[in-house]
């Protein structure tokens, strides 16, 4: 693959990753801090709905031209988002009641920045939208 071509469904990957954490923060921070729902809770459900819209923008957007079928992404996608989830969602609790006392919003930004940058964008790329 050409460097150039990886450089660009990074950038893309990423722009689709904001759209995608305004979604899941917005609901996160607004079901725990309006609705007071656990933040536990609360961010598994924004990571849900975050990745769903990360789903439509990377398969028509993001990652278009993939040799993937649009069902065969999504079954793909739902695999690789499950273990996102899970990934988000226990390193969050853990640096927020365990390891380091951080505030949860603090714990999220972390956590979602290194699984975007890992997991995620190597999975999505050479597995879910593979070209």
């Amino acid at each position: 693959m050409r460097k150039k071509e990886w450089i660009f469904n990074l950038f893309r990957h990423q722009i689709a990753g904001f759209a995608a954490t305004l979604v899941d923060f917005g609901v996160t921070i607004f079901m725990t801090e309006v609705l007071l729902i656990w933040y536990v809770y609360s961010n598994a459900t924004g990571a849900f709905l975050g990745a769903v819209a990360n789903f439509f923008i990377s398969s028509y957007w993001a990652f278009a031209g993939s040799k993937n079928k649009l069902l065969n992404q999504m079954w793909k996608y739902v695999v690789v988002s499950a273990g996102s989830l899970i990934l988000n969602t226990l390193f969050v609790y853990l640096f927020t009641d365990w390891l380091f006392k951080f505030d949860y919003k603090v714990s999220k930004v972390i956590v979602a920045i290194t699984v975007a940058w890992t997991y995620n964008f190597l999975l999505m790329r050479l597995y879910v939208f593979k070209k």
